[in-house]
């Protein structure tokens, strides 16, 4: 082994949150793997970062299941796979300013169904009541099997087993939850609100409608949304703390995590991937696997020409993409605002125009509310974001540092801004630090793929592509890869691969360990 030459058992392309929960599940299980990072600050599309004491998350801001254990949420499962504590604040409530007006909103079905009352009238409560009734049974079903549970071999056979007699009473409804959501609402729901709150719900949740979103994705979030004393959980010190749980899970198991470290190519040798050629020259070898948390089009760029067949490359690089984002993060003057300020608050601004249509949705976060910790003193820290709606073509080609740049900068900002100030009106003048990120944003601290939010895949035609490669020695993870886009989704799918790696042996006894 030369100097500029290292050896480990797997190596792991990016630190985002389905190759972080991979990589700590991998060191628990003893193996030697180094995650490489290409940004200097870990956490992918979930890093933080701080400037003059006002600490911001880059990415998701909502979560739930993480405060308490057994849970059904992956991320909670990988803690507890790992041995490490992720303190949380709790509420739930968040604010909604909608086209029927503006209200707030929580967690629970109770008070959805005093909303609906007041929205829409009796008849509308009695349909959300319908879909309850519905859904319930497929929430059981869709939380059935663990995501601990999952490996790709024939070992899955007795991983599985363990939870047969819950699969067995769940098979008719598993069997529902294999396509998209809208085929189960439209037999239950017609209120035109509902209709749309759920497209609302399913847009958050995967990029895509209803027609496009996964209903077993649809009917966890319903398990977990709207059972009875439920709460939201919001990680002390954001989700820089999330990620950093991670980190530290992950070098307590003798794991490494390297930052600044720009994976340039995936190594072949006589058709197998054995490691991955950094950009200042250094090579990582891997005993057993490379594993790929980048998008399938990033990945595709790491690979030699040749290493995959062109029919596979042509397919993948063909998958849809979601669009990208704009952001608008600020450190404010906090003196003065309501006392009743919400976490969250969602911001549509006319149905008509298709729930997935740019500049339509905005989401709001103001998590120091809930962490005061996160901005200095009678300040607060707020994170805007038009989630997955805005189109790269619009950015692409533009030079950041152009007066064009600036000025589309500003006038795709504004309705970020206006949605804004309909919760706080004299916003503009309290601002200390603005920062606004566009797709442009995106794709280079990301290293995401046009920036974009990940494949858009309708779960109507069909799931996102597995774990495996052509390629022997190369798996994936992340949000290109089954089962999807979101938190729950990408820490599931860096699980699943760290437990087909691991023997069988091993992960049974984990199972133990966590059940």
């Amino acid at each position: 082994m030369t100097m500029d030459q290292k050896d480990v058992d797997v190596v792991v392309i990016g630190s985002g949150i389905g190759g972080l929960s991979c990589a700590a599940v991998l060191a628990r299980y003893g193996f030697d793997v180094t995650v490489c990072e290409s940004h200097t600050i870990a956490g992918g599309a979930a890093h933080s970062f701080e400037r003059q004491g006002f600490k911001f998350d880059s990415g998701p801001s909502l979560y739930s299941g993480l405060s308490y254990t057994p849970s059904v949420n992956p991320l909670r499962q990988v803690l507890d796979v790992i041995g490490v504590d992720l303190p949380c604040v709790t509420y739930n409530t968040w604010g909604c300013r909608l086209p029927e007006g503006d209200f707030d909103t929580s967690v629970g079905a109770e008070q959805f169904c005093e909303v609906l009352a007041r929205l829409r009238g009796e008849d509308a409560v009695s349909q959300w009541r319908r879909l309850q009734a519905v859904m319930t049974p497929l929430a059981a079903a869709a939380i059935a099997l663990p995501a601990s549970a999952l490996r790709l071999d024939l070992g899955a056979a007795l991983t599985i087993s363990k939870f047969a007699p819950s699969l067995a009473k769940h098979t008719a409804n598993i069997l529902k939850l294999t396509g998209s959501f809208d085929r189960i609402m439209n037999g239950v729901v017609h209120d035109p609100f509902i209709i749309n709150w759920l497209n609302l719900l399913c847009f958050l949740l995967s990029g895509l409608p209803a027609s496009g979103t996964n209903a077993a994705e649809v009917a966890f979030m319903f398990g977990e949304w709207y059972k009875p004393g439920v709460a939201l959980d919001y990680p002390v010190g954001g989700s820089g703390a999330l990620v950093n749980a991670l980190v530290q899970g992950l070098e307590k198991h003798g794991g490494k995590l390297m930052l600044g470290s720009h994976v340039e190519q995936v190594l072949v040798q006589g058709k197998r991937a054995v490691g991955v050629k950094l950009r200042n020259g250094e090579e990582i070898r891997a005993r057993r696997a490379v594993v790929s948390n980048a998008s399938v089009w990033d990945t595709l760029k790491l690979l030699p020409e040749g290493a995959v067949p062109n029919k596979f490359r042509s397919q993948r690089q063909a998958i849809p993409e979601c669009d990208s984002f704009m952001h608008l993060h600020l450190g404010i003057d906090a003196q003065g605002l309501p006392a009743d300020l919400a976490c969250h608050y969602i911001v549509v601004n006319d149905w008509q125009l298709g729930i997935t249509a740019p500049q339509n949705v905005v989401v709001v976060s103001i998590p120091s509310i809930l962490d005061p910790s996160l901005a200095p003193p009678g300040k607060h820290v707020i994170h805007v974001y038009t989630p997955g709606n805005e189109p790269y073509a619009l950015w692409q080609g533009l030079d950041r540092r152009s007066q064009e740049y600036e000025q589309q900068k500003r006038s795709r900002a504004e309705v970020m801004w206006q949605a804004l100030e309909r919760i706080i009106s004299d916003i503009r003048t309290r601002c200390e630090i603005t920062l606004v990120g566009t797709p442009l944003t995106h794709e280079r601290f990301l290293r995401r793929h046009h920036g974009s939010y990940g494949p858009a895949i309708s779960a109507a035609k069909g799931l996102f592509p597995g774990h495996g490669t052509p390629l022997a020695g190369l798996m994936c993870c992340g949000d290109s890869t089954f089962p999807g886009i979101g938190l729950p989704a990408v820490v599931a799918s860096g699980m699943i691969v760290a437990n087909t790696l691991a023997p069988l042996s091993k992960h049974l006894a984990m199972l133990e360990e966590i059940s």
